[in-house]
């Protein structure tokens, strides 16, 4: 396994291949992630451990879109069923693996939302768990905002131990906690392509939000704009999704059929 540093435009390249990669498979891809999407909530239903459950098998099922990823790449058909692939195709000690790295990031959540907390009493967290209607009043009596970029804070170093950790774990046969490790290693000292691969998703959400929605004003429709937002922010977040195998690559020197040499790779 080969770390690769690279420059900060790379940021902007991954984010272009992500893009590149769901038009390879728009529709195979929107389909897995409406089943993740199905998966989760029908998950959540299950009593007493539903509220936690689907945090816990978010590494899992980041192999499985991993993995979609790499098959589309080498011109594989790929399934919804390609979504269970980090529990049932590398072995028994993978998936342990990925079910002790869903249980660390449950904890990292609680410990983000525990932060958070201290801010605004918890408004925060029951809003994200339903359990608090949005009103005007808990808007205007609670500290939301502040409360928000405290959480984005905390989870920020949270983001980066997992950003890999799922397929090193899976795929490089790398424990636990070693691979959140090199996780954080790899997003760090290629910071600043992350920062503008970053900010290239974040300001294509809000001129395609803000476009669409001023498009709808503007014919006279805006009671029916959540039609429109719903379809393009679902899909804008699965070509987000496909640009994380374009990290993955580029951050570890995955190779092309034919191509031997890594420029720039230093070991890890």
């Amino acid at each position: 396994m080969q770390l690769t540093e690279v420059t900060a435009k790379t940021g902007y390249v991954w984010y272009r291949q992500g893009i590149w990669l769901f038009r390879r498979n728009p529709l195979g891809f929107l389909t897995i992630f409406f089943t993740y999407l199905l998966a989760m909530w029908a998950v959540s239903l299950i009593p007493f451990v539903g509220a936690v459950l689907p945090l816990v098998l978010i590494p899992g099922i980041a192999v499985g879109f991993m993995a979609a990823c790499r098959d589309t790449v080498a011109g594989k058909l790929v399934f919804p069923t390609v979504l269970a692939d980090g529990f049932r195709s590398y072995g028994a000690t993978a998936a342990i693996r990925l079910l002790e790295l869903g249980g660390i990031y449950v904890a990292a959540i609680a410990l983000v939302f525990a932060s958070s907390a201290l801010v605004d009493g918890g408004v925060l967290f029951k809003l994200m768990m339903g359990t608090e209607a949005v009103t005007p009043e808990t808007l205007v009596g609670s500290n939301l905002l502040l409360a928000g970029l405290v959480s984005f804070a905390c989870y920020l170093p949270v983001a980066m131990l997992f950003w890999f950790a799922p397929v090193l774990a899976a795929w490089h046969d790398v424990p636990p906690l070693k691979a959140m490790f090199f996780s954080f290693m790899t997003c760090w000292r290629n910071r600043g392509a992350f920062i503008v691969y970053g900010a290239l998703w974040l300001l294509t959400a809000v001129v395609v939000s803000t476009g669409l929605s001023l498009l709808m004003d503007a014919i006279g429709a805006r009671a029916y704009a959540f039609t429109v937002l719903f379809p393009a922010s679902i899909t804008l977040t699965t070509m987000l999704y496909c640009s994380f195998y374009a990290t993955y690559r580029g951050c570890y020197g995955v190779q092309e059929p034919g191509r031997t040499d890594t420029p720039g790779a230093s070991s890890i």
